[in-house]
């Protein structure tokens, strides 16, 4: 039998394939604060749902198109004014409401919200998996392109300028590049969890190494770790499987914090 004809496999790879890519691009969330981004970006997604509904054409499409288009308002509004978390909670929410009414209109369309909203990782298709590790492939190599020019521009904004890097570039490329994560990853974790698949293996990464290349690494391997877990448990317990892989990953986070807090507790005696 063919490996993808099970719907677990399916799953799994899925999974792997959104993680092997929203790890490193967490990592910069992390680092940059831009927490809030990933919830902008992913609420903005159901209203590239409607719109791909409404006429007719790939849902992936539309909601890469929104994504896109959300990231480019985002880059552009920056700096002008407005600080980032209010920037971005006031397009979070406005397009996720947009969105919502937009859902309301159609007309003759069944649409099963819950699947957006939380993921359906267990319904995967092979051609979802086609879209998915393609679009993980072109973020990953575009990171790995751009890896120096944008962890210069995060940490040292005036030394990249010195350095001939364009900061502004740099998080437009970020920014676009979590866009399509975002487009990627509506399958699996659906538009409320993406920002935990994003945050959440990063943060936990974040104690237990030294350097930058680390840390996405480990955030990598605790994202897979957590896809992994999550898809077991769900099966054992019966379980949303969105929801139970974020849940195993806070659990890891919980366990690197505890374990973090004892050895400076340690340390300081």
């Amino acid at each position: 039998m063919d490996l993808l004809d099970s719907f677990m496999m399916r799953a799994m790879l899925a999974g792997v394939g959104v993680m092997i890519a929203a790890a490193p691009l967490g990592c910069f969330v992390v680092w940059r604060r831009m927490a809030y981004f990933g919830d902008a970006t992913a609420h903005a997604a159901i209203l590239g749902v409607a719109l791909a509904l409404g006429f007719e054409i790939s849902i992936f499409a539309g909601v890469l198109g929104v994504s896109l288009a959300m990231a480019v308002t985002v880059s552009t509004l920056s700096g002008r004014g407005y600080a980032m978390d209010t920037l971005l909670g006031v397009l979070s929410h406005s397009a996720l409401a947009f969105g919502l009414v937009a859902v309301s209109f159609l007309q003759g369309v069944r649409v099963d919200l819950m699947a957006y909203l939380f993921g359906d990782i267990l319904a995967v298709s092979r051609g979802d998996l086609a879209v998915i590790w393609g679009g993980a492939l072109l973020v990953l190599a575009l990171v790995c392109w751009r890896w120096s020019a944008l962890l210069m521009s995060t940490l040292n904004p005036d030394m990249a300028h010195a350095s001939g890097i364009d900061p502004k570039r740099e998080q437009l490329v970020l920014t676009l590049s979590l866009a399509v994560v975002v487009a990627v990853a509506i399958k699996v974790v659906g538009v409320v969890l993406i920002a935990a698949l994003l945050i959440v293996p990063a943060a936990a990464a974040r104690p237990l190494v030294r350097t930058p290349e680390a840390m996405a690494v480990l955030a990598a391997v605790i994202g897979v770790s957590s896809v992994l877990g999550g898809l077991q448990g769900a099966l054992v317990f019966d379980a949303p499987a969105g929801p139970s892989i974020v849940c195993v990953a806070a659990l890891i986070f919980l366990a690197v914090s505890v374990g973090d807090g004892v050895r400076g507790t340690l340390r300081g005696k």
